[in-house]
């Protein structure tokens, strides 16, 4: 059997070595030693400012919209995991769907602006599948309408967009460190700021809001984290440079088999350290699609329609038209992609599929 992904897990005793200082300490959450260094870390790492370690990637968003006092509309993506959609509907908010760019699939500039009412207060974009979205255009019509951006960059890990990490970017950018991310803590997200004052109210959300044992700053939910998974991120920070790069040399061993069989792949934009977070292809129609995905899933090879459906016809929204996203999403696979995925079974899972494209 071949999974779509793995989680990637660290030698048993590196972890474990973490876990007998927590049972040392006794200290299990709360902001604990594990968390702090993680943080500290991670900021190293991606060369960021300011970060703050989360429950998972869909508190993390929430907590960027409380943070920045939304409300009405908030122009998103269709193209994203659901969590993009839906923390914007839990926090009384509407999302409004701008179409996407076909070729990066990230959300279009020229749909948003079009889109923009006195009722907008910002915008919400994915870095699809670690693909940086049109970043200094989204900025200039940010700035333009005086609307805030929040980047989902639940898989932009390890991505850098002109030498800075995509995480930079943004009023708030929030990330996924849930365990089919390429780097992980199990369960686990971040939100990420460089204004100190937007952390300092982000830092008051997470934890209920408390200023002290008996002192409350506003209204506040529990999006700590605990130390058991920040050991987990200890240990799997010390592996994520030989992950980028067997992620990247699977992904280049698939283009050598399937780049010339009229298969479609995203658009990777100029200035951009790929992190080689999921591997799309995209066929020529549904059809197509669903005969390798089914003949694949005989072999246990399992793939994804990730994302399918769009997001603009989920039941509680009231979706506008995104045509070119409602057509990419019913043709696009995601192929297995994960640390120890081997040539041989790249191998077999390409000569399934153009095998399966000749006689259908």
């Amino acid at each position: 059997m071949i999974p779509v992904t793995k989680p990637f897990l660290p030698p048993q005793n590196d972890y474990i070595k973490y876990v007998n200082q927590i049972w040392q300490r006794n200290w299990l959450t709360n902001n604990g030693p594990l968390v702090n260094e993680l943080e500290l870390k991670l900021k190293d790492f991606l060369n960021l400012e300011h970060l703050l370690f989360t429950a998972n990637g869909t508190i993390a968003i929430q907590m960027a919209i409380k943070a920045l006092n939304l409300s009405g509309e908030i122009i998103t993506t269709p193209f994203s995991y659901v969590a993009t959609t839906s923390s914007i509907v839990w926090e009384n908010c509407t999302p409004v769907f701008a179409d996407i760019d076909p070729k990066r699939l990230t959300i279009s500039p020229e749909k948003i602006e079009p889109l923009i009412t006195n009722k907008t207060t910002a915008i919400l974009a994915t870095h699809v599948y670690g693909i940086p979205c049109h970043i200094e255009e989204i900025e200039a019509i940010a700035q333009k309408h005086n609307v805030k951006v929040i980047y989902d960059a639940a898989h932009a890990f390890g991505t850098t967009y002109k030498g800075h990490s995509l995480l930079n970017y943004g009023d708030i950018s929030t990330l996924s460190t849930h365990a089919t991310k390429l780097f992980h803590t199990i369960e686990g997200g971040a939100v990420v700021t460089k204004n100190p004052d937007l952390l300092k109210k982000l830092a008051y959300l997470r934890n209920f809001g408390h200023d002290g044992p008996d002192k409350f700053n506003g209204v506040g939910i529990n999006g700590k984290n605990s130390e058991f998974h920040a050991a987990m991120g200890l240990v799997n920070l010390g592996y994520v440079g030989k992950i980028l790069e067997k992620r990247k040399s699977a992904s280049k061993y698939y283009d050598n088999w399937l780049l010339d069989k009229s298969l479609l792949r995203p658009e990777i934009p100029k200035h951009t350290n790929y992190n080689y977070a999921y591997y799309p292809i995209i066929f020529n129609s549904e059809e197509q699609t669903m005969v390798v995905f089914n003949e694949l899933q005989k072999y246990e090879i399992f793939t994804r329609r990730y994302f399918y459906p769009s997001l603009s016809g989920l039941g509680y929204v009231a979706g506008n038209e995104t045509p070119i996203c409602d057509d990419i999403a019913k043709r696009v696979l995601c192929l297995p992609l994960y640390y120890d995925l081997s040539d041989s079974e790249v191998d077999l899972i390409c000569r399934i599929i153009i095998r399966t494209l000749k006689y259908n």
